[in-house]
């Protein structure tokens, strides 16, 4: 059997030189084969049946593996919300994975379930809700101590937010069914993971009543109120309303503090996805767009966009602990039940019975950079967006979306929709950028997301003179 030295010299090298080539572009940022190609390629049925993958054998297939590996640490990669991770975090899927300490409940993980608690009071802290005692029989003065948990993704972790809300509107739902006039609202541009969420908690698609937006596609909380009248005189009772922290598509912010303060006047559940946005609460630049929060009943912050954690690593904050304690009702006599022991059990509050020691990743990036470099990172990749942005707008043939609020950019080319793909894919074939698009106001635009520190705004002009060119061609 490999020593765990041996297996790490035959990984750590191929690598080290990964993410080296990457950083200095010497490599393209995205290499896509055949699926059936890079399965033979790869030689896995062959590893399957034979075995043998270790020594020597383990670094050419790790080399193998790199080769066909996007590079998120080329600062041409501006595709999609995941970031480049700080390389101290990297280092958390190494421990976690060797020590393989399943922690939902304390005594499968005590040191993460530790970190876990650690990092929720953290950001409790930050949005402005009561952190919870590391003891639990101490008693809390005042409102009732925040809560949380972290998760795979944030598309769970909203899942796991609205199973609250809607628990805390309707609690018999969990044994008799979501009841019929259950409603959410929502901007249109609320992500895919909220009408995901409806469905599966039995509300449906058509219970999401959207909300009216402007046209960055922001709430207009100065009809609300009729919203709302619609959906009662419909017979409808709203469990919760969902505010875009920021919108995935554009990276605007809603309006947070009126929001906020129409749903506690009508008594609605406020879910805030910050999954992408909540970053802006370690800038004391860009925290004034959270104001507000603190009314919110709960909030989903994703540390592997805007914090440099690696995949995946997102809270579900509550307000109330107890909102959270009580969105899952479970009996397993093996895992919960009376016992003496020093910590908490995350596992009753989380989708998920076995779970990684996700807090270690969000811990080991922050811990890398500390909290002040970590705002100042999130001002750099913001302040880069509104740069891209104002480079973008003055280029002949080209225009942006939005003014953005965070680092996400949408703009296009002079062209039409079919244009835009067009040049995407070519772009994509190319190799040497890697960018996304988005549907906005019924309009195709290409779109980047800043997340990797890397990028400078030489990297955004290089992007815009290609996709110039692509377009100036396919035009031929």
């Amino acid at each position: 059997m490999d020593s765990l030295m041996r297996s790490l010299d035959a990984v750590v090298g191929p690598l080290d030189r990964f993410v080296a080539e990457s950083r200095a572009q010497a490599r393209p940022v995205i290499r896509q084969e055949p699926l059936g190609a890079l399965i033979d390629e790869l030689g896995l049925e062959r590893w399957v049946r034979e075995g043998g993958l270790g020594g020597e054998a383990l670094t050419a297939f790790t080399e193998r593996y790199l080769h066909h590996s996007t590079a998120l640490h080329s600062p041409t990669y501006m595709a999609h919300q995941v970031s480049a991770p700080n390389l101290v975090g990297s280092m958390a899927g190494l421990l976690d994975g060797v020590t393989n300490n399943a922690m939902s409940i304390y005594e499968m993980g005590p040191a993460s379930s530790a970190i876990e608690f650690f990092m929720v009071n953290w950001m409790l802290e930050k949005v402005g809700w009561t952190p919870a005692p590391a003891n639990p029989g101490m008693a809390v003065e005042g409102e009732p101590c925040g809560g949380g948990v972290l998760t795979h993704g944030g598309s769970l972790a909203n899942l796991t937010a609205l199973i609250a809300a809607r628990n805390h509107a309707a609690p018999e739902a969990w044994d008799e069914g979501a009841p019929a006039d259950l409603a959410l609202m929502a901007p249109a541009g609320a992500h895919y993971s909220v009408s995901r969420a409806a469905g599966i908690l039995g509300i449906g698609r058509k219970g999401v009543s959207e909300l009216e937006v402007d046209v960055r596609g922001a709430i207009v909380a100065d009809r609300l109120p009729a919203a709302l009248a619609r959906l009662r005189d419909a017979g409808k009772r709203p469990f919760a309303l969902v505010a875009n922290m920021c919108s995935t598509a554009v990276g605007i912010y809603d309006p947070l503090a009126e929001v906020a303060a129409f749903c506690r006047e009508a008594g609605i559940w406020l879910h805030v996805d910050g999954a992408h946005g909540a970053g802006a609460l370690l800038s004391p630049r860009r925290r004034s767009l959270f104001e507000g929060v603190q009314l919110a009943d709960s909030l989903v912050w994703d540390a592997h966009k805007m914090m440099q954690a690696p995949i995946l690593c997102a809270a579900v904050l509550v307000r109330d602990h107890r909102t959270l304690d009580r969105a899952f009702q479970q009996e397993a006599s093996y895992l919960f039940h009376d016992k003496d022991q020093p910590g908490v059990d995350f596992g009753r509050r989380s989708f998920e019975c076995t779970k990684a020691g996700l807090g270690l990743r969000a811990f080991m990036a922050l811990g890398a950079l500390g909290e002040e470099a970590m705002g100042d990172y999130v001002d750099r990749q913001c302040d880069l967006a509104l740069a891209a942005h104002d480079l973008i707008s003055a280029t002949a043939g080209f225009e942006c979306a939005v003014r953005p609020e965070s680092c996400i950019l949408c703009f296009r080319v002079e062209g039409d929709d079919a244009l835009q793909i067009s040049v995407r894919n070519a772009i994509l074939a190319d190799g040497r950028f890697y960018l996304s698009s988005a549907m906005v106001n019924g309009r195709r635009w290409l779109r980047i997301v800043l997340l990797n520190p890397a990028i400078e705004i030489a990297h955004i002009q290089a992007l815009v003179a290609e996709v110039g060119r692509k377009a100036e061609c396919l035009r031929m």
